[in-house]
């Protein structure tokens, strides 16, 4: 009897199977298609590339994400004022006083010589001047020229007389064209034709109005500074700037608006920082116009008139706050001493209920009594 088994053929191949796609494990999930020549544009030579720049981007709160990268923009550095380079104060030339002096008089000799010449010279002034009685050639070309040249000679000499003081100074220019600064003290000569302007360049200090501010919050504030400054170079405090003494406040003023001040009453922040930071964003901001900027304090801080009254009754509340935690601490010291000499001592035994009483009568005791005598 033969027995026929049959074999199924098995396949030469694995099976193909299609699995399904897997569902999304984050369900709030957004996605964006990408096209595909947007991935692979990193050639150089591609005038549509755009670098890419790494930074970093929080992560999804309940996703279990970790950071990714976020593109950063660049902070451009913040320009420095710019004054021109060939504008620097250099000394001025001048000649002593008495060389004024002397072509003055020289010209007032000149006219009355040329007076003499010309026989207009009263009697008196010749008897005042011991000169011979001249009967005189009268007033000719000749003469007229002589009075010129002598009255000239006069108006220079006299005209260019000049005194400097201490801590003064006088910025010269002719036609527009910056011709030197002069710090000498005393009589001295300058030339009547150029221009002069008065510079101060003692040590001074300026009080300024209420300026507005902000704390680290941004609570509005009104500051009175004190800065203390000086003029270090004439020539550009007075031509680089319409007014040296404006464009400083104006300084005072952006200063403040970058740098956080502490509010009254705050107990956070340093007023030594605050004023460290605003002296030295100013004087950055002045040294191109030649002024010196030795100190930017603020004086006097007080909130602006919108915020004030909200601010006065925030302060009071948080003053009040801190002396109802400061008394209920002092009570609660009080009660768990109390309770703590009265059981080591072995004055009274108490369980658990009567503990809890005493604790609750001796805090509503200590309580009162520290109401009535406001403390």
């Amino acid at each position: 009897m033969s027995t026929t088994t049959s074999h199924t053929p098995e396949p030469e191949g694995p099976a193909e199977t299609t699995a399904p796609r897997p569902a999304r494990l984050i369900q709030n999930e957004a996605t964006t298609e990408i096209p595909v020549h947007l991935l692979f544009r990193d050639d150089p030579d591609d005038p549509v590339s755009v670098p890419l720049r790494p930074a970093v981007v929080g992560r999804r709160q309940g996703t279990g994400e970790q950071p990714r990268f976020r593109r950063q923009m660049p902070m451009k550095p913040r320009p420095a004022p710019e004054v021109d380079p060939d504008l620097r104060e250099r000394p001025a030339r001048v000649l002593p006083g008495s060389a004024g002096v002397l072509a003055g008089a020289c010209g007032l000799a000149g006219c009355a010589v040329t007076s003499w010449w010309a026989g207009t010279l009263p009697p008196l002034a010749l008897e005042a001047l011991s000169l011979p009685s001249y009967a005189g050639a009268g007033l000719g070309p000749v003469q007229w020229a002589a009075y010129a040249g002598a009255g000239a000679l006069g108006l220079f000499g006299f005209g260019g007389l000049a005194r400097g003081r201490t801590g003064r100074a006088w910025v010269l220019g002719l036609f527009g064209r910056y011709r030197g600064t002069v710090r000498r003290t005393g009589l001295m000569w300058v030339n009547p034709l150029l221009l002069r302007r008065r510079v101060d360049v003692r040590l001074r200090h300026w009080r300024s109005e209420p300026m507005p501010a902000a704390d680290a919050s941004g609570v509005a504030l009104r500051v009175v500074v004190l800065v203390v400054w000086r003029v270090r170079d004439t020539a550009r405090a007075t031509l680089g700037v319409e007014d040296h003494e404006t464009y400083l406040q104006e300084c005072v003023e952006a200063a403040l608006a970058r740098v956080p001040v502490e509010a009254p009453g705050s107990g956070r922040g340093s007023v030594d920082a605050a004023e460290e930071a605003l002296t030295r964003l100013v004087a950055a901001d002045s040294a191109p116009v030649g002024i010196e900027v030795f100190s930017v304090q603020p004086v006097r801080v007080e909130y602006a008139p919108e915020v004030a009254a909200a601010m006065h009754r925030r302060r009071i509340a948080a003053l009040d706050a801190q002396h109802r935690a400061s008394v209920l601490t002092s009570v609660v010291d009080s009660v768990e001493d109390t309770v703590t000499r009265l059981t080591m001592r072995g004055l009274v035994e108490l369980d658990d209920y009567e503990r809890k009483a005493l604790v609750k009568d001796l805090t509503v005791a200590f309580c009162s009594g520290r109401g009535e005598t406001g403390q």
